[in-house]
């Protein structure tokens, strides 16, 4: 009994992964729990032929998630915004070896990260307290759309 209760405990304390991952498919909105830590809004861009779907997500400790999917049901592209940085591997995925590598080669210290390796394109800026990004496939970006506009 008392390791059901601990067990539950934990559960209740864990992050609750509200997004997506880069490349996959979008989560229903049905599998983020509506609570006011976590808020899940889809969003059409532009009209009903758009060629994307936006979904957000607002983490407990107050981090937008947007997730960018195009016509095919893949997420294409993810942009950040808050006052800590998104857990960077559960929102990468199999792309997150990607972020280690170009993390290594820009130089230490304070800055952007900016990263451009063909396969994974990510911008990361901020500091304690106001952070910003976008990551996003550039292979997966349907026709006509432009990822600087992406926010």
């Amino acid at each position: 009994m008392k390791s059901i209760r601990i067990a539950a405990a934990l559960a209740l304390l864990s992050p609750v992964a509200g997004h997506a991952t880069l490349g996959a498919a979008p989560l229903p909105s049905a599998s983020v729990p509506a609570t006011s830590a976590s808020s899940r809004a889809a969003l059409t861009a532009a009209a009903s032929s758009a060629p994307y779907t936006t979904h957000e997500t607002r983490t407990a400790d107050g981090v937008t998630v947007r997730e960018y999917a195009s016509a095919a049901n893949v997420v294409f592209a993810v942009t950040w915004q808050g006052p800590t940085r998104p857990d960077m591997q559960a929102l990468l995925g199999s792309y997150f070896p990607n972020l280690i590598a170009a993390g290594r080669r820009a130089a230490r210290g304070t800055g952007p990260l900016i990263a451009r390796d063909g396969e994974l394109q990510v911008e990361s800026v901020g500091h304690q307290g106001a952070f910003a990004g976008r990551a996003y496939v550039p292979r997966l970006v349907p026709a006509n759309v432009n990822v600087d506009a992406l926010q």
